[in-house]
């Protein structure tokens, strides 16, 4: 092949031996696509052939789950991540595989079910920051806490985009492998940043993985999908990868998600839910009269700006999700949203005061089987009928308080009962509003 393995592999020999900072490590992002694979492997061969001695400069191999990342590709990148690990114990390269996610209150279900956050579009990508860039910012962060600095290895291409071209220009440094990166003591090396596409597809089919097995399954996942993949994102200046091969099933931001598409119609059928429910959130943001409300979270109210999804609308996307989720647990083993994205849903439903209809509700009429959302409701009948007893004089009170036990027992689920209070008053406020509409007078 044209390419000069040999080069590459002495460049990055050379960055880990003569380093200024021997102990700064190095965070290799890791997507599971074809240029993440190709640096890892050159990276990986490179280390073999320094003195066992000398590798004392500990590496990371960082994957960003979204949790919504397409699940066709997640079996795929977790197998590999578990050959990876193992062939690094086995040929003693000191290698350590971690998988960043976001934050519970920051998944993309929790934000559009539980506040309902319309679905993200080419203005508002709420998700990129939240799902991407912050989880792997603070492993970043981390590290460089421990460690003083760190260096990130990346697969970035200019072959990739000519605006991917003029970004690795315009951050690098004239004779120096390495350019400081947005975050502070961070540094990026980008060892094939001059590699074509060619040249990336040529090495992947002609040298074989380090952990083992080929890339023929890697090779297969491209071709049906018909696209090209996502690289790990630390920093808000990478596009979407709603046309890529390894992106988010449900991501809205581009008009049509070709690389669904290219599975389903190469034997991928089972994901035909997921297709559909994404169309769905399309159809929802753009149809803001029929789906959304007119007031804001903040309360505030615009002629020309919509606020979050309605309550029915939240209902009706959580439904979708748990029976496409019914469906294909059929077939194949995975989980389209979590029990503890569930609890924290309920109790953003809570206080949005809409305490009539439960997640575990839906979740039961959907599995047709009890589920319940936490170990205090086990006594939910003894404590209601201690309620009645109680209030006899004014029984519209134990509705009342059963949503402030609710509220009080969520709460407490997550560890947290900051704006606790704040909470209660405004059910006791919704509560006393809705029985002077009724011409009642609340002792």
């Amino acid at each position: 092949m044209s390419l000069n393995v040999q080069h590459l592999e002495n460049e990055i020999i050379d960055q880990y031996l003569y380093d200024e900072n021997p102990d700064r490590p190095w965070i290799i992002g890791f997507s599971g696509g074809k240029d993440s694979t190709m640096l890892l492997q050159i990276v990986w061969n490179a280390l073999r052939k320094i003195e066992p001695s000398l590798l004392s400069r500990q590496i990371y191999v960082v994957c960003n789950d979204t949790l919504v990342e397409n699940p066709r590709i997640v079996r795929f990148i977790n197998h590999t991540l578990k050959k990876i690990q193992q062939a690094a114990n086995e040929q003693q390269i000191p290698l350590i595989v971690a998988q960043t996610v976001p934050k519970l209150e920051d998944t993309f279900w929790v934000k559009l079910i539980g506040l309902g956050y319309p679905a993200p579009n080419k203005v508002h990508r709420w998700c990129t920051d939240r799902l991407k860039i912050d989880p792997t910012t603070r492993f970043i962060l981390d590290k460089v806490d421990e460690n003083g600095e760190a260096i990130i290895l990346l697969g970035t291409r200019s072959a990739e985009s000519t605006n991917r071209a003029a970004q690795i220009k315009r951050n690098e440094v004239k004779n120096q492998r390495l350019r400081k990166h947005i975050l502070r003591n961070a540094y990026v090396f980008a060892p094939i940043k001059d590699v074509t596409t060619k040249e990336v597809w040529q090495y992947l089919n002609q040298v074989s993985p380090p952990w083992g097995g080929t890339h023929k399954e890697l090779v297969t996942l491209y071709r049906n999908a018909n696209a090209g993949d996502c690289p790990l994102v630390i920093d808000d200046t990478t596009p979407s990868c709603g046309n890529s091969r390894f992106g988010c099933w449900v991501c809205t931001v581009v008009n049509k998600d070709k690389s669904m598409e290219g599975l389903i119609e190469n034997g991928e059928e089972w994901m035909e839910p997921l297709s559909e429910i994404r169309n769905f959130l399309v159809e929802a943001r753009e149809n803001p009269e029929r789906y959304r409300e007119k007031r804001r979270r903040n309360g505030s109210i615009s002629d020309d700006k919509w606020g979050p999804y309605s309550f029915e609308t939240r209902i009706e996307i959580l439904a979708r999700i748990l029976e496409a989720q019914k469906e294909i647990q059929a077939i194949e083993n995975i989980e389209l949203i979590t029990h503890q994205e569930m609890v924290l849903i309920q109790y953003y439903w809570y206080r949005d005061n809409h305490f009539h209809t439960k997640v575990s509700d839906i979740y039961n009429n959907v599995y047709k089987r009890n589920l319940n959302m936490s170990r205090h409701h086990k006594n939910t009948k003894k404590e209601t009928d201690l309620l009645y007893s109680s209030c006899q004089e004014e029984p519209k009170d134990v509705g009342l308080i059963q949503d402030l036990l609710a509220l009080q027992k969520t709460k407490t689920l997550m560890i947290k009962k900051r704006g606790l209070q704040a909470d209660i008053e405004s059910r006791i406020d919704l509560f006393v509003e809705e029985n002077q509409q009724k011409g009642e007078v609340y002792k």
